[in-house]
């Protein structure tokens, strides 16, 4: 019933951390490889580099709702947003703001 699913190679869940400049301070993400995954292809989608559109979106997070109580949970939900609702969710949302 779950095969698919407990079926996963280990190495999609691996943890991998990279550090990164926030609000011009070095510090280190650590995520499952599959998460470095996604955010690659939702930056790529942005237009930017994985770096570069997590520091804009933190810094947009900060500007929204203040501190950040644990950003890397934030990062994961990011990314089961962007599966959800498909990349075009961005897309719409930019030209709201636009």
């Amino acid at each position: 019933m779950c095969h698919f699913f407990a079926s996963q190679h280990p190495d999609s869940y691996a943890f991998e951390t990279r550090s990164i400049r926030l609000n011009g301070q070095s510090t280190s993400i650590r995520l499952e490889k599959i998460f470095w995954r996604i955010l690659e292809q939702i930056a790529s989608r942005q237009g930017l580099s994985v770096p570069r559109f997590i520091s804009t979106l933190h810094g947009e997070v900060l500007n929204l709702w203040g501190e950040v109580a644990n950003f890397t949970s934030h990062l994961r939900c990011i990314c089961l947003v962007a599966l959800e609702t498909g990349p075009e969710a961005a897309e719409i949302d930019d030209r709201r703001v636009a």
